[in-house]
């Protein structure tokens, strides 16, 4: 008998363990695929609208280069970057277009962006991109 409960609970451990890992890939499944507008940045005394006027940012996650890339507001923007889990982190910025931006929001994303060091998906299907758990950038999913 005792050899009956301890298979139970074998198995009904590595049903929970499975339905975990399932969830923890349609997560990240849901990096990629989509566009992601930034909404929301931290930091900044200025108005969002008024660091991005013309465009908001964007990026868009490559999985099989492990690369990121988009818009920074005025100029493209690409990096690599490094995805354990919820851990992310993005590498050195590759070229990039050289316009003048004005309101000085493509700096402050540049800025934020290397800080980052975790992400999170809300319930609403926003990307948070955190920085020690605080949301420092939040994006939602757009059709580009």
């Amino acid at each position: 008998m005792k050899n009956y409960i301890l298979l139970f609970v074998s198995v009904l451990t590595l049903s929970f363990n499975s339905c975990t890992t399932m969830k923890d890939t349609a997560k990240t499944d849901d990096l990629y695929n989509t566009t992601w507008e930034l909404e929301y940045i931290s930091g900044p005394r200025i108005a969002f609208e008024g660091l991005y006027p013309d465009k908001k940012p964007y990026i868009k996650f490559d999985k099989e280069k492990s690369e990121v890339y988009g818009n920074a507001g005025c100029n493209g923007y690409s990096a690599p970057f490094t995805l354990k889990g919820n851990s992310l982190t993005f590498g050195e910025q590759g070229p990039a277009t050289l316009m003048f931006c004005e309101g000085g929001g493509e700096q402050t994303f540049l800025q934020i962006i290397k800080k980052i060091d975790s992400y999170s998906i809300n319930k609403d299907g926003k990307l948070n991109l955190n920085m020690k758990d605080i949301p420092m950038m939040r994006f939602k999913k757009v059709t580009k």
